[in-house]
């Protein structure tokens, strides 16, 4: 019998608009939901690997992710928690409370936005130079982004039936922070937001970026996925290519926004992590036990590479 948190609940209800759009975009029937729910739960019963969420709305996320495939369910789940083994690096000591966690809330490095676009996607904003790169690490500033990704899945059904974009304001980006951008954590980074992510990503919008940056934007692309490489822009100086994009009023207001400050909106969201430290710290116990996996057990080489299959980039 798997190690499971067996916890049921109801799930919640959506708004008339958003159950609609479920239903056409995702392939919802409100008729069977609960029965597929049923079916996850009763396949990660006998998961006996697996340390899972067993939460209807926590199952239900991935089934709406996945447009309600069973088999693609199953595969997300199991390469969520697999990930979660085999990437300590990204997923332990999620401590909001911890020093290195503290100091990226309290610099408002990456956060989502308040309020959705127009089309009803999830904005998130990532300040990629705004930090020290002597004092922090890179791999902490991705650990925070799924510790955000977790709670938002958690918490709003919004992201995962219309949809998310990512704003990457590359101000302030030196090569001491492209340096950091290696290619054996970027490949590790994009396996696990691609692979192991209920998310429906519509977009990646670079703004103000170096010429630099264009030295690493191939490597970027390379461990994209086709569908999420055409959905990726780079937008150099020019803001109000942006604004084509994602309505300003929808953006901070050292964007021209309408939707408060950025030290409101950094300070708000630190406060919304540090409320759910306990769910985060119970948590990290949700993983895979590679030991007990029927057949091969999954290993970080096998999925990622060897580490030193990787050249280290260099920048002049």
């Amino acid at each position: 019998m798997a190690s499971v948190l067996v916890c049921s609940m109801a799930v919640r209800q959506l708004t008339p608009e958003l159950e609609e759009r479920a239903k056409q975009e995702l392939g919802e029937d409100p008729a069977r939901r609960q029965e597929d729910i049923n079916a996850i739960k009763t396949w990660l019963s006998k998961q006996g690997h697996l340390n899972a969420n067993t939460e209807d709305q926590w199952i239900l996320t991935f089934l709406r992710g996945c447009k309600f495939s069973l088999e693609r369910t199953k595969e997300k789940i199991d390469s969520y928690y697999t990930f979660r083994t085999l990437l300590p690096e990204f997923f332990t000591n999620r401590d909001p409370m911890l020093p290195e966690m503290q100091e990226i809330l309290n610099l408002g490095i990456c956060f989502p936005l308040p309020h959705p676009d127009p089309k009803g996607r999830k904005i998130f904003l990532m300040r990629v130079g705004n930090y020290d790169p002597s004092k922090i690490k890179l791999q902490d500033i991705m650990k925070l982004n799924y510790i955000n990704m977790d709670i938002t899945l958690r918490e709003d059904d919004r992201p995962i039936i219309c949809g998310d974009v990512l704003i990457m304001d590359m101000r302030g980006v030196t090569l001491g922070h492209l340096a950091q951008v290696q290619p054996s954590l970027l490949k590790r980074a994009s396996t696990v937001y691609q692979d192991a992510y209920p998310v429906r990503p519509q977009g990646m919008h670079y703004v103000y970026a170096p010429s630099s940056f264009e030295s690493i934007l191939g490597l970027i692309k390379s461990f994209m996925k086709e569908k999420l490489r055409k959905r990726l822009s780079v937008h150099g100086n020019n803001i109000d290519n942006l604004y084509k994009e994602i309505p300003q009023k929808c953006l901070p207001t050292e964007y021209g926004g309408e939707a408060g400050s950025i030290a409101e909106l950094a300070a708000a969201w630190k406060t919304k992590v540090e409320s759910h430290r306990d769910w985060l710290l119970a948590d990290e116990q949700r993983r895979s036990d590679e030991k007990k996996r029927p057949g091969r057990p999954k290993s970080s080489d096998a999925i990622f590479g060897v580490e030193g299959s990787f050249r280290k980039l260099d920048f002049d």
